[in-house]
């Protein structure tokens, strides 16, 4: 279901929505700050969307995601043909709203922007490789909630090893099949 249709959200939910981490929406309910409910018998919390979004007005926090539904995806690489049918792809699912960046520089202007999702990150970029990108998303707690999804046709398994432990939260081979590659985008944005 597209979070445009909800009325009731999980903190998971609430916190893709604010860009903010999980904790800081648990912090934020346990304290009064954000209102919702426990659901009866458990430890799991639940906010109505009337208190989410006057909590996001409140914060000054864009009511974007509420608005469209969509989830947002940067698409980093050098080659025109793969981001070209990533976005097609990704557009077409309707679940997506798409940017692309061709360089580790151009990533960063627009991860800061358009503070995406998930970012789909070719490892082999013209100007730095995608583990540079990772670890300076990593460091920054604005982006905390962004998922990374490393792609590359050159990797070996050390690399890969060092990747997720920077910070990427799953790799790619290429190639690989556009399916694969949504599925892995779903179960990561838990949609």
């Amino acid at each position: 279901m597209q979070l445009v249709m909800k009325k009731v959200f999980s903190t998971g939910e609430a916190a893709a929505i604010c860009k903010v981490s999980q904790q800081t929406i648990i912090r934020c309910f346990d304290t009064g700050r954000l209102q919702g409910f426990r659901v009866p018998g458990s430890r799991f919390r639940r906010i109505p969307r009337e208190s989410l979004i006057l909590f996001m007005k409140e914060n000054d926090i864009p009511l974007e995601l509420l608005d469209s539904g969509k989830r947002k995806i940067l698409v980093v690489d050098d080659d025109p043909e793969i981001v070209e049918l990533m976005v097609d792809v990704l557009e077409r699912d309707g679940r997506f709203e798409v940017r692309t960046a061709s360089s580790g520089y151009d990533a960063g202007v627009v991860t800061h922007d358009y503070r995406p999702d998930l970012i789909i990150l070719d490892y082999m970029l013209p100007d730095v490789n995608g583990n540079v990108v990772c670890k300076t998303i990593r460091s920054k707690d604005t982006f905390e909630h962004m998922k990374i999804i490393i792609v590359s046709g050159v990797v070996n398994q050390d690399e890969i090893d060092n990747l997720l432990e920077i910070g990427a939260n799953d790799f790619m081979q290429k190639p690989f099949s556009i399916d694969s590659l949504i599925v892995k985008i779903t179960e990561l944005l838990e949609i």
